[in-house]
């Protein structure tokens, strides 16, 4: 994968509104992973979109009527099919962890990078999912260099009791092993 001023060259931009600048632009040390669906537990829907654009219907599902008044974002979305969207550049401050705090330093959002997973804890993730998610954390690593393989986690650990994504269905063995494989392809 290629990043070059913050874009992911192999996603596909949707902008998004929900961002700010980061307080230090050379703090990005924290790659968060998460999981969405909308409506919940549904795939392929377009809502995540929506939502992530402030666009989403109240009436078209009664879900959404309790979350469309929400402004929040990601950094990228991976699709079930692999297929990735880029919403925030990675330099801007996307608005995904809320209330959250990482080895004592709270405000996520200030010195992290999101990435939703369409999926739900309980369900697997797809390995079009592990792959992308994988080849793009090496690039990110290889990119910025405050950002570590200890200083990934899942939105569950900086928000835990509020959060439970990405849930027990993410193999973090896995994952934690196609990224060594990138890392050792790229050397």
């Amino acid at each position: 994968m290629t990043i070059r001023n913050g874009l992911l060259h192999e996603a596909r931009w949707v902008a998004s509104p929900n961002f700010g600048p980061r307080p230090l632009t050379d703090d990005i040390s924290l790659l968060v992973i998460h999981n969405i669906s909308l409506p919940p537990g549904q795939f392929g829907s377009g809502d995540i979109e929506r939502f992530f654009r402030n666009q989403l219907d109240k009436s078209a599902h009664p879900y959404f009527e309790t979350i469309a008044e929400l402004k929040v974002s990601s950094h990228l979305l991976i699709e079930r099919d692999g297929t990735v969207i880029q919403f925030v550049n990675f330099n801007d401050r996307s608005w995904h962890a809320g209330a959250s705090e990482f080895c004592g330093r709270d405000n996520c959002n200030d010195y992290s990078i999101g990435i939703e997973l369409e999926g739900t804890d309980d369900t697997p993730y797809t390995a079009e999912q592990y792959h992308v998610l994988a080849d793009i954390t090496a690039s990110l690593l290889k990119v910025y260099p405050a950002l570590t393989e200890d200083r990934i986690t899942g939105h569950n650990n900086i928000a835990p009791g509020r959060k439970t994504d990405p849930g027990p269905a993410f193999d973090w063995l896995r994952y934690r092993s196609e990224v060594t494989a990138f890392i050792e392809e790229q050397a």
